[in-house]
């Protein structure tokens, strides 16, 4: 069994839930560095995008609609797209060979790609596709980047969700063949993207690679395409003209926020396998708590070398196998 070596407790970071990535990248020079952002062409990921190529870097944006990509992009100095379907484990070692093949290095991936209550759908061998999109093509294509992840000082975040409270690993039934549940399914997905972070820290940090997993907070974007109006009403998102109510709704430049502040602060230096929320570390969930801290289930170290191994015989990939 594998142990954090990083306490789940706020630093505390002197931010909070308003900080936008303008506020954790002021001063920052990023030159030089390449980041890789999935999703980085729309909601938190294009803000991710954009404040890192503001503070110097250059990013890789893969994308399955790589037109759209372009078109969001446009302008946006110091950006490549390329092709990349993460429900595809063929697209992800295309993709992944295309990039190793040019032998630079990457100093940040941020796996901000993601479908949220989806319904019922298949991806890849037959996958439930938010566990297949959200986690396994992540697993896959982290995995097979792993040769040009940058050791000693490359940072690999993982963007999960407070969805993770909906639901563990569901090891009796985790691809839904037993009866689909939108929202649990989104759930079990979100704390494997947490527990994705917790071993890949693990077996990294010796290279001196760190994880982490993100809880962005609530950004009204594309995420919710799946949710009906009247779904978000009855959510407390919206009033019945469709106007933003709720106050926990973070804009996007503050959503982005934490997964940014994730790749490059010096103040999580020596810290790794932890869940963050509102731009610090989380702190470990209780009773009290409805909307903040991170479940005993998506921490689990033992947990999370169990997704692993699982992860790893259903994709065929596994960098430290």
């Amino acid at each position: 069994m594998t142990t954090s070596t990083s306490p789940q407790q706020p630093l505390p970071s002197g931010f909070d839930a308003t900080t936008t990535t303008d506020d954790v990248l002021k001063g920052m020079d990023l030159t030089g560095q390449v980041a890789l952002v999935t999703g980085g062409y729309s909601g938190i990921g294009i803000e991710t995008t954009r404040a890192l190529v503001a503070a110097g870097a250059e990013v890789i944006v893969p994308a399955r609609r790589i037109e759209t990509a372009r078109e969001q992009l446009d302008g946006v100095d110091r950006v490549t797209v390329d092709e990349l379907d993460l429900g595809e484990l063929e697209s992800v070692r295309a993709f992944a060979d295309r990039f190793l093949a040019t032998n630079r290095t990457l100093d940040i991936v941020i796996d901000s790609a993601g479908v949220m209550a989806a319904p019922e759908t298949r991806v890849g061998p037959g996958w439930e596709s938010q566990l297949g999109t959200n986690h396994l093509g992540h697993f896959a294509l982290v995995n097979r980047l792993w040769p040009a992840i940058e050791p000693g000082g490359a940072r690999v975040v993982s963007v999960s969700s407070r969805g993770h409270h909906f639901s563990p690993i569901r090891w009796d039934d985790p691809h839904f063949e037993q009866g689909y549940d939108k929202w649990l399914a989104y759930g079990q997905s979100k704390t494997a993207n947490s527990l994705f972070a917790v071993q890949l820290d693990a077996l990294g940090r010796d290279a001196g690679v760190r994880a982490y997993a993100v809880h962005p907070g609530a950004i009204l974007t594309a995420l919710v395409r799946h949710m009906s109006m009247a779904e978000q009403i009855e959510a407390g998102y919206l009033d019945e003209r469709g106007n933003l109510i709720d106050p926990r709704f973070k804009s996007p430049a503050a959503g982005a926020a934490t997964q940014v502040w994730a790749a490059t602060s010096p103040q999580l230096d020596g810290i790794g396998g932890v869940y963050l929320e509102d731009v610090d570390v989380a702190a470990p969930w209780t009773d009290d708590q409805v909307y903040t801290g991170v479940k005993d289930w998506a921490i689990d170290p033992s947990e999370a070398e169990r997704l692993w191994a699982f992860s790893a015989e259903l994709t065929g990939v596994d960098a430290f196998g």
